[in-house]
Formats: structure tokens, sequence, C-alpha cells
């Protein structure tokens, strides 16, 4: 693991009035990239992110960004160029560095998967012993088939690994896939799962061990923490008859409970609550059939839990 060397970032102060400026990396160019913006921009920080550019300093956050390779972020990480990074869990698994996994970002999903011909005799990981395996992560396929009691020969490919089985390069494949449509057409099919994967927010350890980074660190991910909790509910308000608010707490019980406002007309009240957005529209049928009306539903910036 040999990172592209970077300098120091320049104007980046040791220390400021909000704490000691944290530096993170995050992928300058692929499918994390703008994802990532939008979350950094969402969490209030200003800071410019157009063109070429290498660095960026947060003008409101003790916070330096730099713009790197994927592939380099772990590196940069276990070296200590950078306290804090953004990417996959792919990579962390393939580098084998040591980090703390801060939260799951909910975007940048994907799958290490082992794949082989759709008319290949394989059926299984376990009869690949004595194959060719082609892929980008040499360490990561390596480490999964010798849990295996395997040794195959692994071949490291740096690019359109999924065309190698029907090149006669390899027997199989270990890679990543969003979709499955690119194993479509190259006419491979999965036959196992290595790895889940999503974007993280990571630590370094030396970063996580001084009080003084820790402390804006832990700033910065209860920002991060909101804005994904915001994400997974709805904020719902309602009229209903005060003999449903017995169905009506069972259907949404709230983040704690829910709120309950005496109306004007006797006998009527106004129900506030959060509600899981994986559950939103099987609990408004519930709720329109224990009686409340006037369902009124808002989206949520932040969510502190």
């Amino acid at each position: 693991m040999q990172p592209v060397p970077v300098p120091p970032f320049a104007g980046a102060a040791a220390a400021e009035p909000g704490g000691p400026r944290l530096k993170l990396a995050v992928q300058r160019s692929g499918r994390l990239t703008q994802d990532t913006i939008d979350l950094l921009h969402a969490i209030g920080l200003e800071f410019e992110s157009y063109g070429q550019r290498l660095f960026s300093h947060c003008r409101n956050f003790p916070l330096s960004i730099l713009y790197g390779r994927d592939d380099d972020i772990p590196g940069y990480m276990a070296l200590g160029t950078v306290d804090l990074g953004i990417l996959g869990q792919n990579l962390i698994h393939e580098e084998g560095v040591r980090v703390d996994e801060l939260a799951p970002l909910g975007f940048g999903y994907c799958s290490l998967i082992v794949a082989v011909l759709r008319d290949s005799p394989y059926q299984a990981p376990a009869e690949l012993g004595g194959c060719r395996i082609a892929t980008s992560y040499p360490r990561s396929a390596a480490a999964y088939f010798k849990t295996l009691g395997l040794e195959p020969e692994i071949i490291t490919i740096s690019g359109s690994v999924e065309v190698a089985p029907s090149l006669g390069m390899a027997d199989a494949v270990v890679e990543l896939t969003a979709t499955g449509s690119t194993l479509l057409l190259n006419d491979l099919r999965p036959i196992a799962t290595i790895l889940e994967s999503q974007a993280v927010l990571a630590a370094s350890p030396a970063a996580m061990a001084d009080p003084a980074r820790r402390a804006t660190i832990e700033r910065l991910l209860m920002r991060v923490k909101a804005v994904r909790a915001a994400k997974r509910f709805k904020y719902l308000m309602m009229n209903a008859p005060e003999a449903a608010l017995p169905e009506i707490r069972r259907v949404v019980p709230g983040l704690k409970s829910p709120t309950i406002i005496p109306l004007a007309d006797p006998g009527w009240v106004a129900v506030h609550t959060a509600i899981e957005e994986e559950v939103f529209w099987d609990s408004i049928e519930r709720l329109r059939a224990a009686g409340a009306t006037e369902i009124l539903v808002s989206s949520l910036e932040k969510l502190m839990l």
C-alpha cells in the first residue's frame, strides 16, 4: 500500500477557536463524489469544490478537505496524512488498514462478489480451488478463499475484470457490482457474495486517541448523524377523534410518544409524530382506518436523536 504522496495542507492551522483543524479525505472523481459533496453541504459546511482543486478549507468549521483517488484514502489514514475519510467499506476491507468506522452514510451501496460465466460448470466457490481468479481486489479475494481452505491463482487486473473469463484469462472473477448490469453484459452469474459495502465516515485511530481532535470529530459526527436520521423519518400532523388515540398510538408511537394537542372542536385532537420512511405507506393506511384525517406529511432536514 503506497498512496500517492501529498503535500501538507497549505494554510491549515493546527488549532483554531473551534478546535483543532481536522483533515478529511474524499474521492475526487467517481461514484461517491457527488453524494459526498452533497452530504458535506447538508451538514452546513461552507467550502469550494469546483474544478481541479486538491484542497478546500471550510470557512465555518475547523476542517480541511483533500480530494484524492479513492484507493489512496485508506493509505492516507494509515499514514496519518488525514484524520478522517469518506470511502467505501470495500476499500477498508481490501487495504486491511485499522480505522474506526464512525457512521454508515447510506450511499455507494455495492457488493464484492464471486462470479463465473453463465455456462460454467462451477456452482460454488469451494469448487474453485485450482482455478484462476481475476480481480482488482487481490487481498480480499485471497483472504476469502483462504477461509475456505483454498489457494487459487489470483490474477490482479486494474480494469475490465469482467471480460477475463470470456478471454480465457480466468475461470472466475472477484469484483464489485452495484446493479449487476455489468455482470449480465459479460454473461456472468454470481455464485457468492464476499462483502456488502457502502460509504462510511471513518477516522484514524491516532485522531480518535487525541482528546482535542476527537472532540472536533464528535461535533462533525453529530451533524452527520442528524442528517442521516432525518432521511429515515417523515414528520406527520393529523387530526383525529379522541377515541382513535389508542389505535393511533399503536400505529405511530413516534420517537418517544406522539404529541397530542386538543382542538377547538370537542372530542378532537391534533397528533404530531415522526414515522420511519420504510413503514410510511402501511402506517398511513392504518391511520386512516383508525379515523385520522387531514394528514400532513413533511420531510425533515435534521433530526437529533
